[in-house]
């Protein structure tokens, strides 16, 4: 008697559910980071260069502005596409030519 060939490894998949972290999933977590980090980065530029009110604004209206575009575009979908109305007909392009 053989013993059975099982070349096979278990995988763990997971629980197939993306990331989320304060309601946003997949990649829009980066780009709430993003948004975050590019907010902090220009209130000190700016905190710099004019005064601290002026970073202050910066920091809020650039911080709140990429979040909020962040959440739009998550509301739209990791594969938002362009919705075209209207019936396309698409031309075979590889079909079997007639065996000669």
């Amino acid at each position: 008697m053989a013993p059975e060939d099982n070349r096979g490894f278990n995988v763990y998949k997971g629980l197939q559910k993306p990331l989320v972290f304060k309601s946003f999933k997949g990649r829009y977590i980066y780009w709430g980071l993003a948004s975050v980090l590019t907010g902090f980065f220009a209130a000190v530029v700016i905190s710099v260069s004019l005064n601290f009110f002026s970073g202050l604004v910066a920091l809020v209206i650039v911080t709140f502005g990429g979040m909020g575009f962040t959440a739009m575009q998550q509301k739209k979908g990791l594969h938002h596409k362009t919705k075209s109305k209207g019936v396309y007909i698409m031309p075979a392009q590889w079909r079997r030519s007639a065996r000669r």
